[in-house]
């Protein structure tokens, strides 16, 4: 099971196109997660894309902390889903080179994080849906109906 998961700079680029309303302008893209949180460089520090959460968050200062924050368990389960994406891997669903775990209905929408939730989707395609579904339904009030389209 890769629990760090690298993708071509153009297919990154392009899945991020959608998340032009977080600040990503200045931060460069490292890896991913099994679920296609992306972790970027930017000039100061190092930051989370969580494309499950739809938000954008400082990690740490440097790639040493970065380093020993995923070596950790608590890193790994927070940060990666290690939990969850053993638990897919052992029921068959195994990501191939392009491709990442995906909620069929995003946790944002009201959808479980369990493994019966998740489904095997191209990396580029996914991370570009979530940022779309994420800025529609960002600034909805608790409880709103979500109307995506």
């Amino acid at each position: 099971m890769e629990l760090i998961r690298r993708f071509p700079d153009p297919v990154v680029l392009s899945a991020l196109e959608s998340w032009g309303f977080l600040d990503l302008g200045d931060k460069n893209p490292l890896f991913t997660s099994p679920f296609g949180d992306v972790f970027m460089q930017g000039p100061k520090s190092y930051w989370l894309l969580d494309v499950v959460g739809g938000s954008l968050s400082e990690l740490c200062s440097t790639g040493e902390e970065l380093t020993a924050i995923l070596n950790t368990k608590d890193g790994r389960d927070e940060y990666l889903m290690v939990g969850l994406a053993a638990e897919a891997d052992a029921n068959g669903l195994v990501p191939s080179d392009d491709e990442i775990y995906d909620f069929r209905v995003p946790p944002v929408l009201g959808g479980s994080l369990s493994v019966a939730n998740l489904q095997l989707i191209d990396f580029e395609v996914a991370v570009n849906l979530a940022g779309q579904i994420h800025e529609q339904v960002r600034n909805l009030p608790p409880g709103a109906p979500a109307r995506l389209g």
